[in-house]
C-alpha cells in the first residue's frame, strides 16, 4: 500500500470512529451540577394522586451485598447511601411522607438542646410531637453480580481494524413495607437493573515505506455509573410498591377513576410477562404448537465411490409433532440428487425420513436442535455406462440444527445431517470396504398451526 493511500485510510478511520471520543471528551473540569433522573423518574413522578401521603419510617435502607470493588481495597461495589436514593423516590412519588429514623439519635439530641436553651431562657413553649407511622419500609440491595454477560467482535486486515468489547452487571433491590401495630408484611416488591459497560476502539499499525512506520489509535470507553443504576432500581421498587397497594387496596388513589389509567394496566401485564423471563431478560414461553407443516431445500453432497462429487439441490416437505417443548418428530418426504463432475455419474432419489428432534433451549426464539432417526431412500438410476437399476435402500441419520422464530407461527430452520444407508450400491458401485454415504443440508420455513 502507497503512502497517500494509507494516509487517506487513517483519516477516514480518524473522521468515522474518534468523533465519539472527541465528543465527550472532557477538555476543562466541568462545574457541580444539580443530579441527573434516570429513565424512569419521569414515570415515578407521573403517578395519579393518593388519597392523602402515607406516612413511613425508614430506618435503614443499605447495601447487603458484601462485595468490594475488583482490584482488592475496601472500597464497596455499591453505594452504601441507598437510604438517601429511597427517601428521595418516596417523595418524588408525591405518595409517601418519610420521617427521619436513620439518625433519629441525632433528631432527639437536637430536640433536647432546644429544650434545654428554651428553659435556660424562660421560654414557655412545647415543641411539636414527633410524627409516627404506621408502615416501615426494610429492605436493600441483596446483590451485585458482575461479568453476567461479557463479550466483543473485532476485525484486523492487514494491521487495520477495530475492535469493541462489553460487560454486563446487574443488581438487585428487595423493598417490603411493615405495618407497624401487627409487625406484617403487607407487601414486598423485587425489582433489578442491568449496569452496562462498554469499550469501542479502532486503529491502524502498518509500514509505509522502508523505516517508516504509521500508527494511529482512537477510541471511547463507557461505564453505566453504579450509583445510577441503584438509583433506577430503587424507583421501579417504590412505583411497584404504590401500585400493587392501590390493586391490593392497601391505600387508596384521590380518584377511584385513576384506576383504569395505563400505569395499572400496564404493570399487570409486565408482571405477567416477568414470570416469562428469565435473568438475562429473554422472554421464555411455549411458542410453538404441538402440529406444524414445514417446507424448504435439500442439498445434498454424495460421498461413494465415485470421485469429484457434485452439492445438488432438492426439495423437501414435513410435518411435525411435538410431544413435549423439548421433543418432536419430524416426518420429511423430499428429493435429492448425486452428481458427479463431467456427468460420469448421475441418479435421483426420493426419500422418507423420521427424525426424533430434541430442543436444549425450547422457549428461546432461537435454539439449537439435535436429531436423529431413520428412513427410506429410493434410487431412479440414469442410463449412462450401462447403468439403469432402481433400488430401494434403508438408512439412519444423524444431524443438527437452528431454528429461529421471528413470531409464534413461524420458524425458519437450518441444520446439516449425516445420513449411513445400509449398502455400497448407492452409486450403482461396489468397491472398497465401506459403504456409500451422503450429507445434506436443509434450509427452510415451518409453518405451526
Amino acid at each position: 500500500m502507497s503512502l497517500a493511500k494509507t494516509g487517506c485510510l487513517g483519516i477516514l478511520i480518524w473522521l468515522f470512529s474518534s468523533c465519539a471520543s472527541t465528543l465527550y471528551r472532557p477538555l476543562e473540569p466541568a462545574p457541580a451540577r444539580l443530579g441527573e433522573y434516570t429513565g424512569f423518574s419521569e414515570e415515578l413522578r407521573s403517578l395519579p394522586a393518593p388519597g392523602a401521603p402515607i406516612v413511613v419510617a425508614v430506618y435503614q435502607f443499605r447495601d447487603q451485598t458484601g462485595q468490594y470493588k475488583d482490584g482488592g481495597g475496601f472500597s464497596t461495589a455499591v453505594t452504601q447511601g441507598a437510604t438517601n436514593i429511597l427517601v428521595r423516590a418516596m417523595k418524588d412519588s408525591g405518595w409517601f411522607t418519610p420521617i427521619e429514623r436513620e439518625n433519629l439519635n441525632n433528631l432527639l439530641n437536637e430536640r433536647k438542646i432546644i429544650r434545654s436553651t428554651w428553659n435556660q431562657y424562660g421560654v414557655q413553649q412545647n415543641l411539636q410531637a414527633l410524627l409516627y407511622a404506621n408502615l416501615i419500609f426494610e429492605g436493600g440491595i441483596v446483590s451485585f453480580d458482575s461479568n453476567v454477560i461479557t463479550g466483543g467482535t473485532g476485525l484486523r486486515y492487514f494491521g487495520a481494524g477495530g475492535s469493541e468489547q462489553y460487560r454486563q452487571d446487574r443488581v438487585t433491590v428487595y423493598l417490603r413495607a411493615v405495618n407497624v401495630n401487627t409487625g406484617e408484611i403487607v407487601k414486598t416488591v423485587y425489582t433489578s437493573k442491568t449496569v452496562l459497560s462498554q469499550a469501542v476502539d479502532v486503529g491502524i499499525f502498518r509500514f509505509v515505506s522502508f523505516k517508516r512506520l504509521l500508527e494511529f489509535e482512537t477510541g471511547i470507553t463507557y461505564n453505566e455509573p453504579a450509583e445510577m443504576a441503584v438509583t433506577e432500581a430503587v424507583e421501579k421498587a417504590v412505583h411497584s410498591m404504590i401500585v400493587e397497594g392501590v390493586l391490593d387496596n392497601l391505600w387508596a388513589l384521590d380518584n377511584k377513576g385513576d384506576l383504569n389509567q395505563p400505569v395499572f394496566q400496564n404493570y399487570q401485564k409486565e408482571k405477567a410477562a416477568a414470570a416469562r423471563t428469565d435473568e438475562l431478560g429473554k422472554t421464555l414461553q411455549d411458542r410453538r404448537t404441538k402440529f406444524g407443516v414445514s417446507v424448504g431445500t435439500s442439498h445434498v453432497l454424495y460421498q461413494g465411490d465415485y470421485p469429484n462429487p457434485l452439492f445438488r439441490t432438492g426439495a423437501e416437505v414435513g410435518v411435525r409433532l411435538h410431544s413435549s417443548p423439548r421433543s418432536a418428530w419430524n416426518f420429511a418426504l423430499g428429493t435429492g440428487e448425486i452428481r458427479t463432475a463431467n456427468d460420469f455419474y448421475r441418479s435421483y432419489f426420493a426419500y422418507a425420513d423420521l427424525d426424533y428432534e430434541f430442543r436444549p433451549l425450547p422457549l428461546d426464539r432461537f435454539t439449537p436442535i439435535l436429531f436423529a432417526g431413520g428412513g427410506m431412500a429410493a434410487r431412479t438410476g440414469q442410463k449412462r455406462l450401462g447403468f439403469n437399476q432402481n433400488a430401494y435402500f434403508p438408512k439412519v441419520q444423524l444431524g443438527a440444527g437452528l431454528e429461529f422464530l421471528p413470531n409464534k407461527r413461524l420458524g425458519i430452520f437450518g441444520s446439516v445431517s449425516h445420513h449411513f444407508p445400509f449398502t455400497d450400491q448407492l452409486d450403482e458401485i461396489t468397491q472398497g470396504r465401506y459403504n456409500d454415504f451422503y450429507w445434506r443440508g436443509r434450509v427452510g420455513f415451518t409453518w405451526y398451526l
